[in-house]
C-alpha cells in the first residue's frame, strides 16, 4: 500500500489507560553482550515465537465508480464540459499484516491496512486459518487501529519499553510482504525520535534498516529477545523498492492507543491551544534552558491562555515528563484527556515558572456540516501547521470524509479547503453553514482549494 508526499512515496507499510487488554511485558534488562567467536549466532528462539503473534490480513472493498476515471476527474470535466455517467462497481483488496496484543483475539495493525475496508479477513501464520475480524477502534492521527477475531489461547505478543531502546540494536521486522507469506529481516535502529515524516499528525518514529515492503504495514518490530518494541508503518522510498530506510510506531505509543481503542473504541485527547517550535541556535543564547518547546503563539480562551501562556515562554516539562522539544509537548500533551489538569514548567525572563492548566478535547474545532460524512474546521495556527497548510490560505479545512457518506460521493476529499459557497466567501465553519442555510434551488457551486489547485464541485 502506498501513500504519497510530494516527489516521495510512502509504503505506509506514556501513559496508559485502563483496558480490557493485558500486555505481556519482557523485563526490561538490555544487555548487549559481545559475540564469542567459537559459538554461531542465532535469533532462532527470539524470533520463532514473535512470529506466533503476527497475522496476514487481507481486506475486500466494493467501490462505486462512474463510467473511466480519466474521464471522470474533476479537471476534465472543468475544461471540456462533460464525462461519462456509467456508474458500475468493483471489487479492491488489500494486504497488511497485525500483531496479536492479547490471548483471546485483538490485534494492532495499521489504521490504513484496514481503513474502508468492508471485511478484514486475517490468517493465522502458524495454521493458516482464517478469521472474520470486526474493527473495534482506528485512530488515523497515529495510523493505528485495533480489530478483533474470535478465538481464545493466542500467542500475544510481548511488549518492550521503547524509550529504553538504543541506536545500533539488533531487531527484526515479521509481516507478509508481498503477500508470500510470513517474512522475517534483520536491521538495527538507525535513528530515533523521527517526527518530520509527515505521514501522521504524531509521530515518534523508530527508523530502521530492516526491509519493510508492501504488506509489512501492521506488521512487528521485534529486539533480539522477540519483544516488540514497535509496529511497521512506512518506507522512505523515491521508486517503491526498499532503500532501508522504514519507520515504526514505537510499543510505547502503540500501547497506550491499543489500550484506549479497546476500552472506548475511540481516542480522547488533550489539547491547551499553542502553537510551538523549537528552539533555534540563536533563540537558545536568550534562555538559561536549552531544550524545551518554544510558544510561538497562544489561541484565546484556549487552556493555556487562561493558564497565564504567553508568547515566548518557553515550556520545560509537563507532569513528570522533562519536555526536550515541541514535538515531545504536542505527542504527550496528547496522552492526557480532556478535562484532567496538568501541572506545567515553563521558562519566562529567565525565571522558572509554573501553572496549572485544563486540558479541553483535541477535537473542539471540528464541527459536523450539513453535508452527510463531511467534517470541517476553522484554519487555526495549530491546524494549519498539523495539516501543512500554505501561510496565506484561508477557508474551512474538511478534515474527514466518511467512506461510503454523500460528502464522499460528492467528490469531497480529506485536506480540501472549501473558500466559497456559490458567491458567498467562507472563512469558518460558522461561514459555511451559514452560507449553506441561505443556498435556494436543487444545486450549489462549491469552491475549493486541493493540492494548491483551485476548482468547483456541484453539490445536489
Amino acid at each position: 500500500m502506498f501513500k504519497k508526499l510530494t516527489l516521495v512515496s510512502f509504503i505506509a507499510a506514556s501513559m496508559l489507560y485502563a483496558s480490557n487488554i493485558e500486555f505481556q511485558n519482557v523485563q526490561q534488562d538490555f544487555k548487549r553482550e559481545q559475540p564469542n567467536d567459537s559459538v554461531v549466532l542465532s535469533y532462532n528462539s527470539s524470533v520463532a515465537k514473535a512470529k506466533k503473534s503476527v497475522v496476514n490480513i487481507a481486506t475486500k472493498k466494493v467501490i462505486s465508480t462512474r463510467g473511466n476515471d480519466f474521464f471522470n476527474d474533476p479537471f476534465f470535466e472543468q475544461f471540456f464540459g462533460f464525462g461519462f455517467d456509467m456508474p458500475k462497481q468493483r471489487d479492491v483488496g488489500s494486504l497488511g499484516s497485525g500483531v496479536i496484543i492479547s490471548k483471546d483475539g485483538y490485534i494492532v495493525t495499521n489504521n490504513h491496512v484496514i481503513d474502508g475496508a468492508d471485511e478484514v479477513l486475517v490468517t493465522l501464520l502458524e495454521d493458516n486459518k482464517e478469521y472474520t475480524a470486526k474493527v473495534i477502534g482506528t485512530d488515523p492521527k497515529t495510523d493505528i487501529a485495533v480489530i478483533k477475531i474470535e478465538a481464545d489461547n493466542l500467542n500475544a505478543i510481548k511488549f518492550a519499553d521503547s524509550d529504553k531502546i538504543l541506536e545500533g540494536d539488533v531487531v527484526f521486522a515479521i509481516g507478509n510482504p508481498f503477500g508470500v507469506g510470513g517474512t522475517i529481516t534483520q536491521g538495527i535502529v538507525s535513528a530515533l525520535n523521527k517526527n518530520s515524516v509527515g505521514l501522521n499528525h504524531y509521530e515518534n518514529f523508530i527508523q530502521t534498516d530492516a526491509s519493510i515492503n508492501p504488506g509489512n504495514s501492521g506488521g512487528a518490530l521485534i529486539d533480539s529477545r522477540g519483544a516488540l518494541v514497535g509496529i511497521n508503518s512506512a518506507i522512505l522510498s523515491r521508486g517503491g523498492g526498499n532503500n532501508g530506510v522504514g519507520f515504526a510506531i514505537p510499543s510505547n505509543m502503540v500501547k497506550d492507543i491499543a489500550g484506549q481503542l479497546a476500552e472506548d473504541g475511540k481516542i480522547q485527547r488533550g489539547y491547551i491551544g499553542v502553537m510551538i517550535s523549537d528552539l533555534t541556535k540563536e533563540q537558545q543564547s536568550f534562555y538559561k534552558n536549552k531544550d524545551g518547546a518554544l510558544i510561538l503563539g497562544v489561541e484565546d480562551d484556549m487552556p493555556a491562555a487562561k493558564a497565564g501562556i504567553k508568547r515566548g515562554d518557553l515550556i520545560i516539562k509537563i507532569e513528570d515528563k522533562d519536555i526536550k522539544n515541541s514535538n515531545e509537548l504536542k505527542n504527550f500533551v496528547a496522552t492526557l484527556k480532556p478535562g484532567s489538569k496538568a501541572e506545567v514548567e515553563y521558562e519566562r525572563a529567565g525565571k522558572i515558572k509554573s501553572t496549572t492548566i485544563e486540558l479541553a478535547d483535541a477535537d473542539l474545532g471540528v464541527s459536523v456540516s450539513k453535508i452527510d460524512g463531511l467534517e470541517l474546521s476553522d484554519i487555526t495556527p495549530e491546524i494549519s501547521r498539523q495539516f501543512r497548510l500554505s501561510s496565506d490560505i484561508s477557508g474551512v479545512l474538511i478534515t474527514d470524509v466518511k467512506n461510503g457518506s454523500k460528502a464522499q460521493e460528492l467528490g469531497f476529499m480529506v485536506r480540501d479547503v472549501i473558500t466559497q459557497v456559490n458567491n458567498t466567501e467562507v472563512t469558518s465553519v460558522s461561514e459555511f453553514n451559514e452560507a449553506f442555510k441561505k443556498l435556494k434551488g436543487d444545486k450549489a457551486l462549491v469552491w475549493i482549494i486541493r493540492r494548491g489547485i483551485p476548482y468547483g464541485l456541484v453539490i445536489e
